[in-house]
């Protein structure tokens, strides 16, 4: 890791640090939180969770070949380095920092309320045409995960492409400060994380501070069609790249053809040229992602071509409109996350089926003092969908079977538990459902969706 000395990491972080060996002087391999990652010559980062603290697996990354250990209390053993500090949290966040100004690749973040996994996926896919890319795994987008992506970039990388996921104000600025995009991308301004943010405004506003610390030449890419990223001005001196499918943004797609659950296609209009392309992921709002990868891609001088042939390649996402077919069913595999945008729009992708179609709803997280309400909504939106099956699960989906079931024409069920649900499978479903799954990440529905893969 270029530059990534003992002696500079414990400049960086502010830390003490108490050499034992002249390979203070030594460039470290990588740096890791987790035990069970380390390799030789790697740095372990000790950190506090709420049911595990990294100080008692010490001994353990000794034994195992790191180079050194980052720590909130001297270990008992001093056969390695450490640097003595007062929070590892934010030590990792100083080093990550430090690190970013070593490297000379771009570095694309990523925000926005709904569309940032599958938008960083696609980015990447375009990306992967030309160079070697690294980007977030999983729900690494916080101010845990965002550092160690950054530390996970090796010299073989070419580009980055970052999530940044936030819930609260301030949070986008430190994210902002550690990552120094070089392009920003904002996919839109939807009802989310409301306990903290408030409204849509609120929303624009902390999404906003990614802004803080783009490099000087950066790039804005932002979605033009929706009604608060469109009123975004100068960045820098320069006007965002907006994109969209009206004809009034710089980047825009027309002539779609939905091919429902097997995708969409369309033509994209650039300054460059258009080009046709096949999204092999449903839903419309793959087409938005497709229009931000091309964004990118063109503002890193990739061809039409290339564009063309990323978009093409993308690959579904686990719990992310994830398509799996099953012996028994289709499943729409969309447990992820969700909110009142996100959960909208599964529900017109899970309208394309044509087959018996089948919607499992769970709770919405974080939605503020108006949860009940916008679960009242998403209710009013099921019940005038073509959709022959709803099943609600949870305590705040109560108020979606609520504003279903006396305006449905079709069956709907409640339960409490997923449990309840799972015990009566074979009453409910049948052969050859469409069947969504959609709901917060912390309902974990992915148990419904890993159960009703074994179904026979």
């Amino acid at each position: 890791m270029k530059n990534m000395t003992l002696k500079n990491v414990a400049e960086a972080c502010g830390g003490y640090l108490h050499p034992c060996n002249t390979k203070i002087y030594e460039e470290i391999k990588g740096i890791t939180i987790d035990s069970r990652k380390i390799q030789e010559d790697y740095l372990f980062i000790a950190t506090k969770g709420e049911r595990v603290d990294g100080h008692d697996f010490i001994d353990m990354v000794i034994d195992k070949g790191a180079i050194a250990v980052i720590c909130e209390k001297e270990p008992s053993s001093k056969e390695i380095p450490y640097i003595l500090v007062k929070d590892s949290f934010c030590a990792l966040k100083d080093i990550a920092e430090f690190y970013r100004m070593q490297l000379k690749i771009p570095m694309i973040g990523i925000t926005g309320s709904v569309g940032k996994t599958s938008t960083k996926e696609m980015v990447a896919a375009v990306l992967e045409q030309k160079f070697k890319v690294l980007k977030t795994a999983g729900n690494f987008n916080n101010e845990v995960g965002l550092p160690l992506t950054i530390l996970q970039i090796t010299r073989e990388h070419e580009a980055a492409v970052l999530e940044m996921g936030i819930s609260e104000f301030g949070e986008m600025h430190r994210l902002s400060k550690i990552a120094k995009p070089d392009i920003c991308v904002l996919t839109n301004i939807g009802l989310c994380h409301l306990e903290n943010l408030k409204s849509r405004d609120g929303i624009l506003q902390a999404k906003s501070e990614i802004f803080d610390f783009i490099s000087e030449n950066g790039e804005v890419c932002c979605n033009g069609d929706d009604d608060k990223l469109m009123t975004i001005g100068k960045i820098k001196g320069r006007f965002p790249v907006f994109f969209g499918l009206a004809p009034k943004n710089d980047i825009y797609a027309n002539e779609i053809l939905n091919h429902g659950l097997f995708g969409t296609s369309c033509t994209i209009h650039t300054k460059k040229g258009n080009i046709s392309v096949s999204i092999p992921l449903p839903g419309e709002h793959m087409i938005y992602n497709a229009l931000a990868a091309t964004s990118v891609g063109l503002s890193l001088k990739l061809s039409l071509a290339e564009i063309q042939k990323g978009i093409a390649s993308i690959q579904p996402v686990n719990g992310r409109s994830n398509l799996i077919k099953t012996k028994r069913y289709t499943l729409i595999d969309d447990c992820y996350n969700a909110n009142p945008t996100s959960m909208k729009a599964a529900i017109d992708l899970l309208k394309t089926a044509n087959t018996r179609k089948v919607a499992i709803l769970g709770d919405m997280f974080e939605l503020g003092i108006h949860e009940k309400e916008m679960h009242r909504d998403i209710g009013n939106y099921v019940a005038k969908a073509e959709i022959e099956v709803v099943i609600c699960i949870g305590n705040l989906s109560f108020y979606i079977y609520e504003a279903i079931k006396d305006n449905f024409k079709n069956q709907v069920h409640y339960f409490e538990t997923k449990q309840e649900f799972l015990s009566n499978i074979s009453m409910i479903l049948q052969p050859s459902d469409t069947i969504l799954i959609k709901a917060s990440h912390g309902m974990e529905f992915e148990n419904i969706v890993n159960a009703l893969q074994k179904c026979h």
